[in-house]
């Protein structure tokens, strides 16, 4: 099995990149190369095993993912945020995974919901953000009608099915990672804060017919370089881009692929009670500000689904 690694980076992870790197060194099945796609005008980072080749590219979350890999030339690629860490047999593991049980993609739980304490849980469901459900034996990650997720809340250790997973990690054949077109969602890159852009990638990729795994407990680990105190302007821009994001994704791959009557409507009324929650408790709470923030949200997210960038996008085709 030959595989490509290829990293999406602003260079700024420092040793929790070196972390990466050196765990990739120590796979028992080594990538044939390690492809670094870093954002314009950033600096080549200090830490290296000498194997990187780096490749500039524009900057976005989706902007650095979504990419041709013309450079790729083996069947397979281990995707990778640049804050990482592998044990030493993970990529051995992905793969005799994802051929067992003939898969197409396959990524770890790297935010691990079920770990969530009870009262965390409760407000989640009450919010409808996540959902916890009882281990069926077969199912981890659901895509829910209000562009929520439910999550399995005690998966045993090894795999999955899914509909949407974490994006960190994972690894398919270059193939059918190209065959979902997610340049089209270069749009997310317009949010004020980075935002969902794992579950749009993950849920496009199941709506299109693809199978995916999460493999439950498996010891590779997210360093989450980009954590950082969050302040009320940082804070005010993720409400805001969540709830831009959670109105778009509702439209485009839950409302639009969606031909049943019935369905829909039972698609609306999830949606508002979603959008009705958020903003009772913001009354709730008088917090007038917020409340004028998520109205504003609304508003722009709606605007954009009413504009002819929107309307040009491609329809999402539900094969499944």
């Amino acid at each position: 099995m030959n595989y490509t690694a290829v990293i999406r980076t602003l260079g700024t992870a420092g040793k929790k990149y070196q972390t990466l790197l050196d765990s990739l060194n120590r796979q028992t099945i080594q990538p044939s190369k390690i492809l670094v796609y870093i954002a314009e005008s950033y600096a080549i980072p200090k830490e290296t095993i000498g194997k990187e080749q780096y490749i500039y590219v524009k900057k976005g979350m989706v902007a650095q993912r979504a990419l041709p890999y013309k450079e790729v030339d083996t069947e397979f690629i281990l995707f990778l945020d640049d804050d990482v860490y592998l044990p030493e047999t993970a990529v051995e593991q992905l793969y005799r995974y994802l051929v067992d049980n003939e898969a197409d993609v396959i990524s770890p739980d790297v935010f691990p919901n079920a770990e969530r304490s009870f009262l965390g849980k409760c407000l989640m469901m009450l919010s409808g953000r996540m959902l916890a459900r009882k281990d069926d034996g077969k199912w981890g990650y659901k895509v829910m009608r209000n562009s929520g997720y439910s999550y399995n809340n005690h998966p045993k250790p090894g795999v999955y099915w899914s509909q949407t997973n974490a994006g960190p990690c994972f690894f398919c054949r270059k193939a059918n990672f190209l065959k979902i077109h997610f340049e089209d969602e270069r749009w997310m890159d317009n949010l004020k804060y980075a935002q969902g852009d794992d579950q749009v990638m993950f849920y496009k990729m199941y709506l299109s017919g693809l199978k995916q795994l999460t493999w439950f407990h498996s010891g590779i680990k997210h360093l989450d370089a980009g954590s950082a105190m969050m302040n009320e302007e940082k804070e005010k821009r993720l409400i805001y881009s969540d709830l831009c994001f959670k109105t778009i994704f509702w439209h485009r791959f839950i409302y639009q692929p969606d031909k049943n009557f019935l369905s829909k409507v039972w698609g609306i009324i999830c949606i508002g009670y979603a959008m009705g929650f958020t903003l009772f408790i913001s009354t709730l709470k008088c917090n007038f500000d917020i409340l004028r923030l998520k109205y504003r949200a609304i508003k722009e997210a709606i605007g954009f689904i009413r504009s002819k960038e929107y309307k040009n996008l491609p329809l999402i085709k539900k094969v499944i």
